[in-house]
């Protein structure tokens, strides 16, 4: 019961950390009427965890804006980290499925995982680059979205993308994002117009999957394109700490 309670109050503080920024540990303590010391040794779970940072006399999230920057100089980041995600979605897409690969460099390289492979799979995409990994493949149907070009993120964004995108329902849609926070249950990006691009993805997708590297669980973009209600799996390099698996499974989301 100890052990129940410990876990609980746990998650309480986390979710107190997203709701004010920051705590302290006299206050914590007269909320969940434990001595200070207890609380410090929460805290000290925590920031090992990889959740918080403790501050003198309390503690603050550990999380980060994520740095903003084009297509290409994003491509040669985290590129290991990446292919593991690659190969993961790869083995998850059947013969003859529909899918979406929105605007991602992981994506990127699951398009050149499938362009290498014989799957006969369809794909539909709003990414130039993606188009271009399929130009000798001729096991793979292409449909590009079209609209308006954006070179930073080298594709095509905004109402007439969305437009195209609305008359397709795809058996899997996998989406890139520049942070997720699970505890406010925010996937967010950079771009307005990519948001709400993503969001017209996630409406045509069967199954809708997130492809990040872990650490961006600790990241947050300046625009939320979805709730992580939305999501159905999320495809990662590497397992997440046992804080972040449990909030996946409280939002029903699968990690992969």
């Amino acid at each position: 019961m100890d052990k129940l309670f410990a876990e609980e109050r746990l998650e309480k503080i986390i979710r107190l950390l997203n709701d004010r920024g920051k705590v302290v540990v006299k206050e914590l303590s007269e909320i969940f009427e434990v001595t200070e010391d207890c609380i410090r040794k929460d805290l000290k779970t925590l920031e090992k965890d990889g959740l918080i940072k403790r501050t003198y006399g309390g503690a603050v999230l550990n999380r980060q804006s994520a740095a903003n920057s084009n297509i290409v100089n994003r491509r040669s980041l985290n590129i290991e980290a990446k292919r593991t995600i690659a190969e993961k979605a790869f083995e998850i897409i059947m013969p003859n499925e529909t899918i979406f690969l929105d605007i991602s460099t992981t994506n990127i390289l699951i398009a050149e995982k499938l362009a290498g492979g014989n799957k006969r799979v369809t794909v539909v995409t709003n990414m130039i680059d993606v188009i271009n990994a399929f130009s000798k493949s001729d096991h793979v149907k292409v449909i590009g979205t079209g609209g308006v070009y954006y070179k930073e993120l080298d594709g095509f964004v905004g109402s007439t993308a969305i437009e195209t995108i609305s008359r397709y329902k795809v058996d899997k849609a996998f989406i890139g994002s520049v942070g997720v926070n699970i505890f406010d249950k925010s996937v967010t990006t950079f771009d307005i117009e990519d948001g709400n691009t993503k969001r017209a993805i996630i409406s045509a997708g069967k199954s809708v999957y997130l492809v990040m590297e872990s650490k961006k669980f600790y990241m947050d973009g300046v625009y939320k394109f979805a709730d992580l209600f939305d999501i159905d799996a999320v495809i990662v390099d590497t397992d997440p700490e046992e804080q972040i698996l449990k909030e996946l499974e409280k939002a029903d989301v699968e990690i992969i």
